[in-house]
């Protein structure tokens, strides 16, 4: 049927892709039960689990490319193309339900192809075959689709989370340069403080080395008065003294005079 389809390169190359892994599941399949040990066998199921995933995905694009391409084309041939992908879900299912049944019998439980979600327990391999058996190829499709759709919905949700960190994080980014500006700032005027604080300690020191000097002069100025003082007093005092030179400039003191009082004479009559 899918080679009496008329297909676009891109709906033919998908719908090959698939078909190459649904050759490859089956031959995997073979090939498991030639296998004795358990944990070739479980490698191997893994591998089977992990072509199975990739048909998984090709059936979506397919899906897809068959909604783009629905306006383009005739009613019976999406009709057509949609009975494929049917087809091609069904195919799935079963390889499915087989890797279902292997994984009982290999006692692994750690494989798993769709994401059931927290708190959900997934069915057993008998359980899943006997569901499967009973339930008509629309009711497969179906499971199949919702399948899909629920595993859509929480690459939504993924996506939808990671955005929020995203801007969560441009936030933060924005908060932290804004901080970091407001930093440099107050640095910027910290160093400014700073160098004006050097400057009046240096203007202070500067000051007090002049008051310094000036109180040394004057009291230097001081002590020559008071030199000048004491050696006038002393020549007043002591005008004789030859120890003491006169101070240029200043006349010598007077030297002192008897006074003689002249008596007249007394005559006796």
């Amino acid at each position: 049927m899918a080679a009496e389809l008329q297909m676009t390169p891109q709906l033919e190359q998908i719908h090959g892709e698939i078909r190459d892994n649904f050759r490859a599941l089956a031959s995997g399949f073979q090939r498991l039960d030639k296998i004795k040990d358990s944990n070739r066998q479980s490698k191997q199921l893994e591998e089977l689990t992990g072509k199975m995933r990739e048909c998984k995905r090709l059936i979506k694009e397919f899906d897809r490319e068959i909604k783009d391409e629905e306006s383009r084309n005739p009613p019976e041939l999406n009709k057509q193309l949609n009975d494929e992908k049917q087809s091609l879900i069904k195919e799935l299912n079963s390889y499915v339900a087989l890797r279902k049944t292997y994984m009982n019998t290999v006692g692994n439980k750690k494989l798993e192809l769709f994401d059931m979600g927290a708190g959900v327990s997934e069915p057993t391999a008998e359980e899943n075959v006997q569901v499967a058996s009973a339930m008509s190829n629309q009711e497969l499709i179906n499971a199949g689709m919702k399948t899909m759709d629920e595993t859509d919905q929480a690459i939504q949700r993924s996506k939808m989370v990671v955005e929020q960190t995203i801007e969560v994080g441009t936030q933060t980014a924005t908060t932290l340069k804004g901080q970091t500006e407001q930093m440099g700032r107050i640095v910027n005027e910290l160093d400014t403080i700073q160098f004006s604080i050097k400057k009046a300690s240096q203007l202070v020191k500067e000051i007090g080395r002049q008051v310094a000097t000036d109180k040394c002069i004057m009291l230097f100025l001081f002590l020559i008065v008071c030199g000048v003082i004491a050696i006038i007093i002393v020549k007043i005092v002591n005008p004789n003294n030859k120890d003491i030179r006169d101070i240029p400039g200043l006349a010598p003191p007077a030297p002192s005079r008897r006074l003689l009082s002249v008596r007249a004479p007394v005559h006796f009559e």
